[in-house]
């Protein structure tokens, strides 16, 4: 693994609880079986690409973490129309689902993602944009396509802090990406995400950190019980608004942050573990979710997020 790929302190043992009720085995298998369906209904439909009208694919990003077992609280509205870069804080393979379900749009996925089994041929077929992320060269001209993308009137989303947080605390946005959305004059849609218990506590169940391995926390979600994701559209920061990428980055930090939690701090997490020696997960940012059609953001020198990979610091 890179050096220069960021990581976050959060590790399954130090952060991660089950809920306090769980569903019986039964019933998580029969959610599985739920989602596993929705996905192989989505790569059958996949081909179809932009002649399938944008509400069905929204209703079927929330069907599918609705069939994890996650209720699915949406507020606020996306731009209907033209260029949109999507970004979001990560904590979970469920949040592609979710950011996708705000407004259909392309993921930036680390090759790797290719060879998943169901999620890496739905993420092909829906038209993800695959990248080397241990190329440092490939960064500029990644940089480049998602701004062509912007330009024709698309959709990317990604997650800057390139690297999946417990929940419980942020990092802080890599700003590379938001440099595709100043070179095409693209607006800048922020979205928090965050899941709940059925108390209104912060959940960790649903995330996916430091060695945590996809099938463990798929599992961990199918049998909990009383999960809510709440996804907070912010208002779009349109272009023009900051002078460069680095303003730009630091404005959707702060339209994404709950005051309620902590970001960028000390994470008990390392207080209990130290420094974790892998980076994160990314569905769009470092992380290993890489799911569905939405994505993950991008890359400069110093700085990236790769669907399902990772960003360097800068």
């Amino acid at each position: 693994m890179s050096g220069w790929l960021p990581s976050a302190p959060c590790t399954p043992g130090a952060c991660v609880r089950a809920t306090a009720r769980a569903t019986a085995v039964p019933r998580a298998v029969l959610r599985l079986t739920g989602v596993l369906a929705l996905l192989l209904t989505g790569i059958a439909l996949a081909p179809l690409g932009a002649r399938i009208p944008a509400r069905a694919v929204r209703a079927w990003c929330r069907w599918l973490v609705r069939a994890a077992g996650v209720r699915v609280r949406v507020t606020g509205t996306a731009a209907p129309h033209g260029g949109l870069l999507l970004v979001a804080n990560h904590i979970s393979w469920l949040d592609v689902p979710l950011l996708t379900a705000v407004r259909p749009a392309r993921m930036l996925a680390k090759r790797e993602i290719r060879h998943w089994p169901v999620a890496g041929a739905l993420a092909a077929r829906g038209g993800a944009l695959f990248i080397d992320r241990d190329r440092l060269r490939a960064l500029p001209a990644t940089v480049d396509r998602i701004a062509a993308v912007l330009r024709a009137g698309g959709t990317v989303a990604v997650f800057p802090e390139g690297s999946t947080w417990c929940g419980r605390a942020q990092g802080r946005f890599r700003r590379a990406v938001f440099q595709a959305a100043l070179d095409a004059g693209a607006c800048v849609q922020p979205v928090r995400i965050r899941y709940r218990r059925a108390d209104g506590g912060t959940a960790t169940a649903p995330a996916f950190v430091g060695e945590d391995t996809l099938l463990a926390s798929v599992w961990r979600v199918a049998v909990s019980r009383g999960l809510v994701a709440e996804v907070d559209v912010r208002p779009a920061l349109a272009p023009g608004a900051h002078p460069d990428r680095r303003a730009l980055a630091r404005a959707a930090q702060r339209a994404c942050v709950d005051s309620r939690e902590p970001w960028h701090t000390a994470h008990p997490a390392r207080a209990a573990e130290g420094p974790s020696s892998r980076t994160g997960r990314g569905v769009g940012t470092a992380g290993r979710d890489g799911a569905v059609r939405a994505g993950a953001g991008a890359a400069g020198v110093g700085d990236v997020t790769v669907a399902a990979g990772a960003v360097p610091s800068d």
